[in-house]
């Protein structure tokens, strides 16, 4: 398939559709908002170093490594800026759990999460459209749709902002409440992130077979680049094993089910952007859990466990 033919092809929502699927997501960080607590952003005050590395490789790091892995690897255009959009979004909401089952340090993890859900209201709208603009491929899809970094960003304040403080308030407030609805709300999660991932994998299948060795070699690739940033970031930075593995994962595991929100909203279900980033969906569960094995077999330091 030439570049033109993916980099052509749309997924059509209508109004009612887009709607449905904004609230889904919605009510899935809504679910993530309830794992969290105040003290969960005070964490990274009282302890800035290690979710503060994460952060950095996070939204700085990765970005700008994927906006240099574009230029190198030369995707189709459609696929290329995906890349980018997958790199702008923040840690995604199973990463806590994959940091558990690596033996990493959960209290960073959940810093990070919280952090990064509430800096993407601002850093997601940034970054795709600072590298995305700076790539000469992508720039003409941004430039075509005319996005403004500010429709972005009210978009994202109202599918991560308001279900975050909405989470928050419900946990502080009433945690009796808080207790009954969290476990049905995970299950929607999972439920409903697998869903939207196989839906926009369905809907471009027939493109999909014709891409899918490409995609998932350059999904291979960044998704490597992206655990290894977040490990060794916090390596070469001093931080413990302990911290080291939380910071890999959560790195590792971006919310791409925000980033095909996103490709619904603002770039009509493009295909190479659909594609790439709902099989980011799939991989990023695969790697992470590879990785988390890995990990477990290698013991952590003794003052470092649990």
């Amino acid at each position: 398939m030439d570049a033109a033919t993916i980099d052509q092809i749309r997924l059509n929502f209508n109004a009612q559709g887009l709607f449905v699927i904004n609230a889904a997501i919605g009510l899935m960080m809504f679910g993530v908002a309830l794992d969290l607590k105040l003290e969960d952003f005070r964490r990274i005050i009282i302890s800035p170093k290690a979710p503060g590395i994460g952060l950095i490789a996070q939204f700085i790091l990765l970005p700008a490594l994927t906006f240099l892995l574009t230029l190198v690897l030369r995707p189709q255009p459609s696929i290329a800026l995906g890349m980018i959009l997958v790199a702008s979004c923040p840690g995604g909401n199973l990463s806590n759990i994959i940091t558990y089952l690596a033996k990493g340090n959960c209290a960073v993890s959940i810093s990070m999460t919280a952090v990064s859900t509430a800096a993407a209201i601002f850093m997601t709208p940034l970054n795709l459209s600072f590298w995305g603009s700076l790539n000469p491929d992508t720039a003409v899809i941004l430039k075509a749709v005319s996005l403004s970094p500010m429709d972005v960003f009210t978009t994202i304040f109202f599918i991560l902002g308001i279900p975050l403080v909405a989470g928050l308030t419900l946990s502080r407030y009433f945690p009796f409440l808080a207790d009954k609805v969290r476990k049905p709300f995970k299950i929607f999660s999972l439920i409903f992130f697998i869903v939207i991932v196989i839906g926009a994998l369905a809907a471009n299948w027939a493109i999909f077979i014709q891409v899918v060795g490409v995609v998932m070699l350059i999904v291979l690739l960044h998704n490597a680049l992206a655990l290894n940033l977040g490990y060794w970031s916090g390596r070469v930075t001093g931080l413990p094993e302990f911290d080291c593995r939380a910071v890999c994962i959560e790195v590792g595991i971006q919310n791409s089910a925000l980033g095909l929100v996103l490709v619904f909203n603002f770039f009509g279900g493009l295909g190479g952007m659909a594609i790439l980033v709902a099989w980011w969906g799939i991989w990023h569960i695969i790697a992470g859990l590879i990785t988390a094995f890995i990990f477990t077999r290698r013991p952590l330091p003794a003052l470092q466990e649990g």
